[in-house]
Order: structure tokens, then sequence, then C-alpha cells
């Protein structure tokens, strides 16, 4: 062994040691920041796990952040502002369940405390945030894990492994399915902001605008200065999977078009949207698509036939094609007959391997590392940068650019609100 390589192999090694917890029998004190829809998950997934102790509660809301605190065992501190939470030098997780607008601030704030952060997916509202998250877990040298919990399935990662071994042959493209049955938003006026609810804080970075019932609790995700429509909401799930599988990174061209049919209401996302890829990794082109449909629809490939819902993802090979069905099961058909082939269900525990990733201190051990959270990500913000000017992009990894196209890259970020600027690092 070489010097310099034993220098950077002990560089790592003491690297991994000031991340990791000192043993595994010591409690790991969790604070959860978001506690509606996905945020009720985060506390039930860390209660399953030994050792591991919610401490802090954090919600905007007031209302949402007593109840939750009233059904905990042991009641945790509470707090409406995360900075204050992060001055208790005692928490050594940050879990993020808030709007995706508040995603990667809240991960960087976190990270400059010292802290560990499961982030909720999409881990970034825009392409710019994108690049910050992973600059800022690099620089502060902390574990980042986004919430696609489909890469811990050992259905899935079997099902991927399969692929690699060339079970399907040549897999030369993947779809990915997000036919969610979705109703209309209506329309809500403005009123005030409700008794107990920090709105400032929940704005955080987006622009200052009125409150309204549909900008607010689950519906931000259908307007542009919080969510990023259905595609960043379920179908960041599936591209994260479609992606996965074709072993592919960046794209170098993408096409996305749709818009929002039926309904008269609010919502300024799209509700139906076709988009796709093309990827040229290693001089090998492969393509994905990927469509988004809210009301009836079709199950295609087996998938979702229990309910009206149809999330999942299909690979084509030379060989033969797979249907991953939701986030824990596969199944394949080979060669021209369409012969039944490998099959699996086996379900995930994502939050299990961040615990005992952030005990180990060894970043390889996440399952959805946040640069591979952060590249799936960026899938999701050019198709909807494709939908928004209405042509196609020819994105260049290197410059991090589309090329000749500045209304497009103008859309990379956005105007912060201060004092909630998103920091620049890279």
């Amino acid at each position: 062994m070489n010097r310099r390589h034993f220098l950077m192999s002990s560089a790592g090694v003491l690297a991994a040691a000031r991340r990791a917890m000192p043993s595994p029998n010591d409690t790991v004190r969790v604070a959860c920041v978001g506690l509606r829809g996905r945020g009720k998950d985060h506390l039930k997934e860390y209660a399953r796990i030994p050792n591991v102790e919610v401490a802090a509660l954090c919600d905007i809301d007031e209302k949402v952040l007593n109840e939750a605190a009233s059904k905990m065992v042991k009641r945790p501190a509470t707090y409406s502002d995360l900075r204050k939470l992060l001055e208790d030098k005692s928490i050594d997780v940050i879990s993020i369940a808030t709007p995706n607008h508040s995603h990667t601030l809240q991960t960087i704030w976190s990270c400059q405390a010292g802290k560990h952060v499961y982030v909720e997916k999409p881990c970034s509202h825009n392409m710019f945030e994108a690049r910050q998250i992973v600059a800022a877990a690099r620089k502060y040298d902390r574990l980042v894990q986004q919430g696609s919990q489909s890469r811990s399935s050992p259905a899935l990662q079997e099902a991927v492994q399969s692929m690699r071994d060339g079970l399907l042959g040549e897999v030369y493209m993947a779809r990915g399915l997000c036919f969610k049955w979705r109703n209309t938003i209506g329309h809500t006026p403005v009123e005030p902001v409700p008794p107990g609810v920090d709105y400032d804080l929940w704005l955080g970075p987006a622009p200052q605008h009125a409150f309204t019932k549909n900008r607010f609790h689950y519906n931000w995700h259908w307007f542009w200065d919080y969510g990023n429509g259905d595609m960043g909401n379920q179908g960041i799930h599936e591209l994260d999977i479609a992606r996965w599988g074709l072993g592919v990174t960046y794209p170098t061209k993408v096409t996305a078009m749709g818009g929002h049919f039926m309904f008269d209401d609010d919502q300024e996302t799209p509700n139906t949207i076709t988009a796709s890829y093309e990827f040229n990794d290693g001089g090998k082109k492969k393509m994905m698509e990927f469509e988004v449909r809210h009301w009836m629809s079709n199950h295609e490939g087996g998938i979702g036939k229990s309910d009206s819902n149809t999330i999942g993802n299909l690979f084509y090979g030379s060989k033969g094609y797979m249907a991953i069905d939701g986030y824990t099961t596969y199944k394949t058909w080979l060669g021209k007959e369409q012969e039944p082939g490998p099959t699996r269900t086996a379900g995930e525990n994502h939050f299990e391997n961040f615990i005992n990733t952030v005990r180990s201190g060894k970043r390889s051990d996440l399952n959805a590392e946040i640069e591979e959270g952060a590249i799936s990500t960026t899938l999701i913000h050019l198709a909807n940068i494709s939908y928004r000017v209405g042509r196609t992009l020819n994105f260049d990894a290197a410059s991090y650019t589309c090329k000749g196209d500045s209304e497009a890259n103008a859309m990379f970020t956005r105007e912060y609100r201060k004092p909630f600027v998103v920091p620049k690092f890279a």
C-alpha cells in the first residue's frame, strides 16, 4: 500500500469514527420536524427501532405539535422553530418531513449544527438546491439520507442486481408509472392565518403570499412556490427506481408535456404529464419514460391491481421485462414466450438503515445517500422546467446547465425570502 493510499484510507476511517455513535447500546436521540402526513410515519418508524429516542418534536402548527407530543410515552421537548431546536447539543439526528421548499435549507442548518439528517423526498425544491444539499453534507461531514425507501427493500435490491447480472439481457429502457386517483382541490379564498400557526416560518424561503387553505396542509404540493407537482410528490419514488435500475446518472435530453385537465381549481402544477429522458452514460444510450395521470386509469404489467392506483416501474431488456409493483415487489417475464421468471416480495426498513449507518459512521452503508437522492431529484426538476418552458432541454452535467437555454437555466434557482436564504457551497 503506497503512502498516499494509506493516508486517504486513514482519513476515511477517522471521518467515519467522528460520525459514528460510540456503540449500538447508546441511545440515538432523534428530533422529528414536520408532524403531519409523512411525519407521523417518522414517529412510528423510530418507535420500532431499539435504543432510539424521539427526544424532540418541531412543527409550525401548535395544534399539530401538541397532538403529536400528547401521544408520546415520554413527552419530548417541543419547538416551533427548528433553529432553536438545533441549539440542543444532545440531539444526534434531525428527521425532516416538512414541505419540499424547506427541505434543503433545513438540512443545511442541521448539518451546520453537527446533526445527521434523514430528509424526505424530494431533497430539494430546485436544481440549485440539489447541488447545495450534497455540498453541505460533505463540508460538514454529516450523514444524510433521502427518504427513498424503495432502496431499502431486499426485493428491489435483488431486482436491480438481477438486471446488473443480465437476467433481462441488455436493459435499454425504463418506465415510471404514477397513476394516482387525485380529486379536484377546488378554490379556497384568502383568510386569516389559523391560530397557533407560525405562517412566516412555514413560508420560509418561499415568497410572501396571503394565507389560503389550498396553499397549506398537503395541497401545497400543487403550487410551484412550495411543491413540485405529483412528479415531486409520489413520482420521485418511481423516477428514482427507474434511474437506479437503468444504472444511469444525469440525462442528456429531457422533454415533457402535459397539462391540468378536467378540473377548474387552484392547482398550478400539471395533473397529467409525460416526460422522456435520454441518457448516454459511458457512451451507451438508454431511455426513460415517466407518466403522471390523476384520474381513472388502466393497470399495466399487473401493477396496482388491488386498488385504483398504478404505482410502479417497468424495465425492458433484450431477454425479457420486469414489473416493480409499489416499493416491495418485482416480477419478471422472460423470452419471446414471456415465461414467468424470478419474483419476490419483501418489505423495507429505510429508517433502520439510516440509524444503523449513524452508528457505523460509514457513508457507504446508506441505501439512499444524499448524492443519489439529489441526482434523482434533478430529473423531477428538469421535467418540470421542460414542461414550463414548452420545449426539449439539452442538459450538460459537466456545466450543470441546459445548453443554449437561458430561460430554462434561470429556473434552476429562485429569489429567496430573507433570512431564509439557501447558501451556496458549490
